[in-house]
């Protein structure tokens, strides 16, 4: 049957979606799926969500949106999954900004419970086809081509300041002449980091989203999608990429699978880590170490003051530097170490 939603939700952005959409009763309950749903109440909190445009928009009751099945496990956010089976009149929950929705496994005390929402059915195409984010997506790769120069930042946990030093780093070197491009290679679907570090100088933003994920939960060969979406960035012939690495090292994101390939790591020019506080900064250290890798520069929470910086440097051994106070500094060192 046709159907007219209200809102697009950012997940399906590769599709480039009309607002009038065809429906089947029948639902394929698979990661990448595209469905619709009508929202069941209003939240005064975590209450909007982000457009195929990239605007953040409210969501009201009885909106009729169009987001895509997946899965999350934040930190200090919500929790979903897929569920085996799915019918029209089921009740879901939107787990995260992009419109990511699936079953939801736990709310969170600052957030409450994610929104609720009935589905109404699955998006086909002109041929009775479920529509899929996967379709016309950037293929795995088994090697980054052409090479390229990465500029790795990753974290201890999800809000530790990760996306704010990508975007001071690509910032300053935008502006010491670099030409940069921007990718997520883990996290949950949502143009919003990307669209900030372009907002600040990368010539061209890709992630796992482009690859055809909803999230990157329990993703199996994740360095191949990573090597895919580096491999398209790569291609714009910038002088390098700056890659976030979404979610924290430790985590179900699989930040340790692309942490573990030779490839990009030794593809990796400087690897900037960034800590909550400073038990963070010395798990971070340690966890690094047993993995063999080594942390070029630390930056987060753990640097807002001099109190962490001198532990981090004195302790660690390893440049302190944060991004909002100091972003000169830090984008001198990234840029020592990669040009």
């Amino acid at each position: 049957m046709k159907i007219t939603v209200h809102k697009v939700a950012s997940v399906t952005a590769n599709l480039n979606l009309s607002k009038e959409l065809t429906i089947a009763s029948e639902i394929e309950a698979r990661p990448g799926n595209v469905i619709v749903v009508r929202a069941l109440r209003e939240k005064s909190v975590y209450d909007t969500l982000e457009l195929d445009c990239g605007r953040m928009a409210h969501i009201s009751k009885d909106d009729i949106i169009v987001g895509a099945l997946g899965s999350r496990r934040a930190l200090r956010g919500f929790c979903g999954d897929v569920p085996e089976t799915i019918r029209p009149g089921d009740r879901l929950q939107i787990l995260n900004l992009g419109g990511v929705i699936g079953v939801s496994v736990n709310g969170n005390p600052d957030l409450g419970q994610p929104l609720p929402v009935e589905v109404l059915g699955m998006v086909v195409n002109g041929g009775g086809r479920p529509l899929n984010i996967a379709q016309g997506a950037i293929p795995p790769a088994d090697r980054i081509d052409p090479p390229a120069k990465l500029i790795l930042v990753a974290g201890t946990c999800m809000s530790s300041g990760k996306t704010r030093a990508a975007c001071e780093i690509i910032q300053k070197l935008t502006q010491h002449g670099r030409r940069l491009a921007a990718v997520k290679l883990t996290g949950v679907a949502c143009l919003r980091d990307v669209l900030n570090m372009e907002d600040h100088g990368a010539r061209s933003g890709f992630s796992f989203q482009d690859a055809g994920l909803a999230s990157t939960v329990d993703v199996p060969d994740l360095n191949r999608v990573a090597k895919g979406v580096l491999s398209r960035a790569a291609a714009t012939g910038m002088d390098a990429i700056v890659a976030e690495l979404g979610d924290g090292i430790i985590g179900s994101y699989g930040v340790r699978t692309i942490l573990r390939d030779p490839e990009i790591v030794a593809s990796a020019r400087a690897i900037v880590m960034c800590a909550n506080d400073l038990v963070a900064a010395w798990g971070a250290m340690e966890w690094m170490r047993r993995e063999n890798l080594r942390i070029d520069v630390m930056s987060g929470p753990a640097t807002d003051t001099e109190v962490g910086v001198q532990y981090v440097s004195r302790e660690l051994m390893v440049p302190a530097v944060n991004a909002k106070n100091d972003p000169h500094r830090l984008a001198e060192i990234v840029e020592r170490l990669v040009f």
